[in-house]
């Protein structure tokens, strides 16, 4: 197994296996549509290609994993540089080889040699794996995202009086 940046001929595996990643996420809660957004990933992937920010692991040539990543530039000052790790997969039939380990650790070290001094992501609340695998690699909670769907409320409020 090997980990490197991605290249433009890696692009269709890459959106591909972003493809079962969101498809995955669809269990966890995702509200993100996987074939509807494939072109437009494409592209999203092309330009974290373009900007450094896109690693392949691959195995006998074959791409089994991806992760995309980004130093974070906004209008606000803050007191750490931060880095945004955006997508990392494995695919399933290559998980539990160290595969993902490995990526994190090439990820992390693209955001040392930047100057980037915390790592941010995102778990969907429900993928227990992910977030095991995160924090057996050191990451902690942060923030964490509330959700209240807006159809049917009054059944919502009924559930939310009986938390109180």
């Amino acid at each position: 197994m090997i980990v490197e940046p991605a290249t433009t001929d890696d692009l269709e595996a890459i959106t591909e296996l972003w493809v079962r990643l969101a498809r995955d996420q669809r269990s966890y809660g995702s509200y993100v549509r996987t074939e509807a957004n494939r072109t437009a990933m494409g592209e999203t992937l092309a330009a974290y290609r373009a900007s450094d920010g896109l690693l392949v692991a691959r195995v006998d040539d074959d791409v089994v994993g991806f992760a995309s990543f980004s130093v974070e530039r906004g209008a606000l000052e803050l007191e750490a540089t931060r880095g945004s790790l955006s997508n990392l997969y494995v695919d399933p039939d290559h998980r539990g080889r160290g595969i993902g380990s490995a990526l994190l650790e090439a990820v992390e070290e693209a955001f040392s040699a930047r100057g980037v001094e915390v790592v941010l992501l995102e778990v969907m609340a429900e993928n227990e794996d992910a977030r095991r695998f995160y924090r057996r690699h050191g990451y902690d909670h942060l923030r964490v995202t509330m959700e209240r769907p807006l159809v049917d409320r009054s059944e919502n409020d009924t559930h939310s009086k009986e938390d109180r």
